[in-house]
């Protein structure tokens, strides 16, 4: 197993430390997309539980989520991004651009859009409306399915 500490000066091998594990950005992005719930972001991904219950602990340990029981019995949680956590909307927003401009094949649309709230203007990978040109903060925005107009929800 690869050790976690890069042990360099360096703020992205820092940031890496925190959310670089294979799975921790695709559950910080289900958790955007408003999955809370382990059982809904385990079937989203498909993640193994140990992984995934691994992952969320190592999130909630870092300030990234936060843990709120829902049941007591049997005892059961939701995550919410804490403001650390909102912080990374700006990361997942150039990804997602990134991989929509250099992973889809010639003519393929990207699986979700994100979409201003305001207008209902496509944001672009720098977070501006493409429609209003308003600069968007995480709260002023929404994911969308390709070709529709329905938020995404990966929840089941």
């Amino acid at each position: 197993m690869l050790a976690r500490d890069y042990d360099l000066d360096c703020s992205i091998a820092r940031t890496l430390e925190l959310i670089g594990e294979r799975w921790s950005l695709l559950v910080i992005r289900d958790v955007f997309l408003g999955n809370r719930r382990f059982d809904a972001i385990q079937s989203s991904l498909g993640v193994a539980r140990n992984v995934l219950a691994s992952r969320l602990g190592r999130l909630v340990d870092e300030g990234i989520l936060e843990k709120r029981a829902y049941s007591e019995r049997p005892p059961r949680y939701e995550y919410f991004l804490t403001d650390k956590g909102l912080d990374l909307w700006p990361v997942l927003v150039a990804l997602m651009g990134f991989g929509d401009k250099y992973s889809l094949a010639e003519g393929e649309e990207p699986p979700m859009r994100i979409v201003h709230k305001g207008c209902g203007g496509i944001v672009n990978d720098r977070r501006i409306c493409t429609d209003c040109g308003a600069e968007l903060e995480v709260r002023d925005a929404r994911a969308i399915a390709a070709g529709t107009t329905a938020p995404v929800s990966t929840a089941a």
